[in-house]
């Protein structure tokens, strides 16, 4: 096995680093966030100094971990697949590590351990292996631990889901369902192509930038960069079937009401229930849009076969009440582990020898 450290260049021909990430992709269990469709998208213009780490054996890569470098040399600091600048990083990522192929979990911390010798590393949204290894190769400091929640779907029907639920959320479920479907059923639309992609994007951000307006916060769409990276990664990644908008209504007397777009991202066997916009306003007390799409991007997974629809980091009641589990995601810190001195090795005899009279400690001091 061996492990390289390779400094590229912000302007460099990428196209033979994806081969070679995709290729190790179809080996790996890893995360939408780990995939080249997330990590390569705006790479040129995001990562001004990038750096890759690459794990080999047997001729095969079976390892790659792509960050970004900055600061000056003594306070440098390596960004794994995030950027070091706090506008583009606005995406936020999550399920992040090293991309490994299967089986070899074991190169986390020699991977770690390469990088850290070229500064410290800032690691995001990261698993508890991952944070294992770092603990494991220096010194570790968790700056955030954060609960990712999911539903289970594997082998589940979406009568045998809903039933699992509790008995207040199946009712807000069905009450609400029952209030939206007064005139027709839902109508579950899932964007077909990329320009119907950027169109579903442009509403849903606007429902979205209402709701937080409203709530004196930015929302996430007031970030050009955040905007900028999405609509690029919809146009690399809805054609691969790797992005999912979908748009929620019902009918009306006088036509169709708008409930809420979903913007998901589908990855093997899972969905990442990334973000959203709800339409609050126009509903009764009793309809809950966000709720009500999120059972039906649910119900549309279970019958597509998927094994998980996962809500990501946060806290949040909705994902609590409409999952059945959670992992938790870390926010680290990793730099070299400081070096002790040992006085029985490296100090020469005679030195040994000497010792300092040990101070007087009164005895209520002592712990």
């Amino acid at each position: 096995m061996q492990i390289e450290c390779v400094r590229l260049l912000p302007d460099s021909d990428f196209s033979a680093l994806e081969r070679e990430w995709r290729t190790l992709e179809a080996a790996a269990d890893g995360s939408i966030f780990q995939s080249w469709t997330w990590i390569g998208c705006r790479l040129r213009s995001r990562f001004t100094d990038p750096f890759l780490v690459r794990a080999t054996a047997g001729g095969e890569v079976v390892g790659l971990a792509l960050f970004n470098r900055r600061g000056p040399k003594l306070r440098r600091t390596l960004w794994l697949h995030e950027t070091g600048r706090p506008a583009e990083d606005s995406v936020f990522i999550e399920h992040n590590g090293p991309l490994l192929a299967r089986g070899s979990q074991a190169l986390l911390a020699p991977m770690l351990e390469a990088a850290l010798q070229h500064g410290r590393l800032s690691l995001s949204g990261v698993s508890d292996a991952v944070r294992d290894a770092a603990m494991a190769v220096g010194s570790c400091r968790v700056k955030a631990t954060r609960p990712a929640p999911y539903a289970a779907l594997e082998g589940v029907t979406a009568e045998s889901w809903l039933a699992q639920l509790g008995a207040s959320t199946r009712y807000q479920l069905r009450r609400s369902r029952r209030r939206y479907e007064a005139d027709g059923p839902l109508v579950v639309q899932r964007a077909a192509c990329v320009a119907e992609g950027q169109a579903f994007l442009t509403e849903l951000a606007s429902l979205h930038q209402v709701r937080w307006t409203a709530r004196n916060a930015p929302g996430a769409f007031a970030e050009p960069a955040f905007t900028a990276f999405h609509r690029a990664l919809i146009d690399r990644g809805l054609p691969r079937g790797e992005v999912d908008l979908i748009r929620v209504s019902v009918p009306t007397l006088h036509g169709s009401r708008v409930i809420g777009l979903l913007y998901n991202l589908r990855w093997q066997d899972r969905i990442y229930a990334y973000q959203g916009g709800f339409d609050y306003a126009a509903g009764s007390p009793h309809e809950k849009p966000g709720l009500t799409c999120h059972h039906a991007a649910i119900e549309g997974a279970i019958a597509s076969r998927m094994a998980r629809y996962d809500f990501l980091a946060g806290e949040a009641r909705y994902k609590t009440n409409l999952g059945n589990g959670d992992v938790p995601l870390h926010w680290l810190e990793l730099r070299q582990a400081r070096m002790r001195w040992d006085i029985s090795r490296r100090t020469p005899g005679w030195l040994r020898s000497w010792r300092r009279p040990a101070p007087v400690t009164s005895s209520s001091t002592r712990q």
